[in-house]
């Protein structure tokens, strides 16, 4: 597996660990100095991006990755894509995001880590 394809297939388990609320998973995939920046342009540090996506801020539904890139650089890789999130509305039913994405990742001890990311503008 190429580095970049080990890239995409982290990101991939970053968004199966959203979907699945699953925050042990989510912040193993997280550098411990990840800030991901919304789409509405609020920046959260690891802590507070895991809490406020499984404790039930965001209750998601599903996140899929599309038109994925990736540039790697020794051991740090930009991935860029456009990316759909389905989550749960206040009134319980499915909202569907469509916005692009950018996510940086770094390898640390052989393993990639998503060190920063950025969300939006979400698309009409």
């Amino acid at each position: 597996m190429t580095a970049a394809e080990e890239v995409i297939a982290a990101a991939e388990e970053r968004a199966r660990a959203l979907a699945a609320g699953d925050a042990a998973r989510l912040r193993q995939l997280l550098h411990e100095r990840f800030t991901w920046t919304s789409h509405v342009g609020e920046v959260l540090d690891r802590t507070e991006y895991v809490r406020r996506n499984t404790e039930g801020h965001t209750v998601w539904l599903a996140q899929r990755l599309d038109a994925v890139e990736v540039a790697v650089v020794g051991d740090t890789a930009v991935l860029r894509a456009e990316v759909t999130d389905e989550v749960a509305s206040s009134e319980g039913s499915a909202e569907t995001f469509r916005m692009p994405v950018t996510q940086v990742w770094v390898r640390v001890a052989g393993a990639w880590a998503c060190l920063a990311g950025h969300a939006g503008p979400r698309r009409p």
